[in-house]
């Protein structure tokens, strides 16, 4: 009796304790993102995320999405991450120019990486272990996980046609990462607006001109009612990188499990993101110039070969930064070895 006794207060344990450790066992990502939901390749991949963590982890691992400015603006996404207000973001990391100067190296880079290229470097060159170092050595309790790619972006919109360094000057344009500092060089006062804010700063007049991203996503945001000169090839942006920031706290304290279900979700939105990006350009290109009065430009070789001289002049700046010239100083020794495989590798463009 006493032994019978013994067993059922056990297996009472048991049965109360399982529930717990299950409980414990579950993980709940609250993440504030940095652009719309609506706009493809930037805010579209991380739902898809979300969906694929509750899938694959059998509902132990979710991911709750908040429009951007729904939780924590976004350009306050990384500081509130760190400091535990939230236990993670999606954002891209050119947002953190201001507090980490070599940050936009893992966003965009002009003349840079393409995307096949940027993500050779971070998965198989020294990339993703230098992302991860630039954060701790900057004091950020994050773990950072490269969580989708999109390819060029166009180069700007414009009121006016833009055909010498003079038509430049004077202007006041929002500009993202470095390429805005290869445009201050230029002449131009630069911002950098979220997504949310730029139709409304064209439409009051606070700046002139504005580049955002690719042709598909920069409809939606209506920018061609504004202005109609749309620049190509986007030298500022040849890819761009978005990532998933999780507290350092809770990534260390995942399962293995957990931690390999996140990093192979973003690993494949990665290639999910890159694939809807350049499925979708097309399409918009044509409704552009056909149906909303687009007028299409492409940069003369003079003006391409102005924004490289300024980028190298910036790159150069930069470069007094330790951390920063040991990033682009790696990125360009990857670069140098891609470079041999991709001039005999690939076709020539026309």
């Amino acid at each position: 009796m006493k032994k019978s006794l013994i067993s059922l207060a056990v297996a009472s344990a048991l049965a109360v304790a399982a529930p717990a450790a299950m409980a414990a066992d579950k993980l709940l990502l609250k993440t504030p993102i940095a652009f719309s939901t609506s706009l493809p390749g930037l805010g579209s991949p991380i739902p898809r995320v979300a969906e694929q963590l509750a899938l694959m982890s059998g509902g132990t691992l979710k991911m709750k999405v908040y429009e951007p400015g729904k939780l924590v603006p976004p350009f306050e996404i990384l500081e509130s991450v760190s400091s535990g207000k939230i236990n993670s973001g999606y954002a891209t990391a050119g947002y953190w120019a201001g507090k980490i100067p070599a940050s936009p190296l893992f966003s965009a880079v002009p003349f840079g990486p393409e995307a096949g290229e940027y993500m050779a470097w971070l998965y198989y060159g020294n990339g993703l272990s230098l992302y991860q170092e630039m954060y701790d050595q900057a004091g950020f309790n994050v773990h950072v996980i490269p969580c989708a790619i999109i390819a060029p972006e166009t180069s700007g919109w414009f009121a006016k046609e833009i055909n010498s360094p003079e038509d430049l000057q004077g202007l006041k344009m929002r500009f993202f990462g470095l390429g805005g500092a290869v445009m201050q060089k230029l002449g131009v006062a630069t911002s950098l607006l979220a997504g949310g804010e730029i139709f409304a700063a064209l439409e009051k007049g606070a700046i002139d001109a504005t580049e955002f991203s690719m042709p598909a996503i920069d409809v939606r945001l209506g920018l061609h009612k504004l202005v109609k000169y749309n620049y190509f090839p986007g030298w500022h942006q040849q890819a761009t990188v978005f990532e998933l920031i999780i507290n350092n706290d809770v990534w260390n304290g995942m399962s293995e499990q957990h931690k390999a279900i996140t990093e192979n979700a973003c690993k494949a939105s990665m290639t999910d993101s890159f694939a809807e990006g350049e499925a979708i350009q097309h399409d918009a290109l044509i409704d552009n110039v056909e149906n909303k009065g687009v007028i299409m430009k492409t940069w003369s070789p003079e003006m391409l070969d102005l924004f490289r001289s300024a980028w190298e002049e910036v790159a150069a700046e930069k470069n007094a930064d330790p951390f920063f010239k040991k990033v682009h100083d790696d990125l360009n020794a990857f670069r140098d070895g891609y470079q041999l495989w991709k001039t005999n590798a690939f076709l020539p463009r026309k």
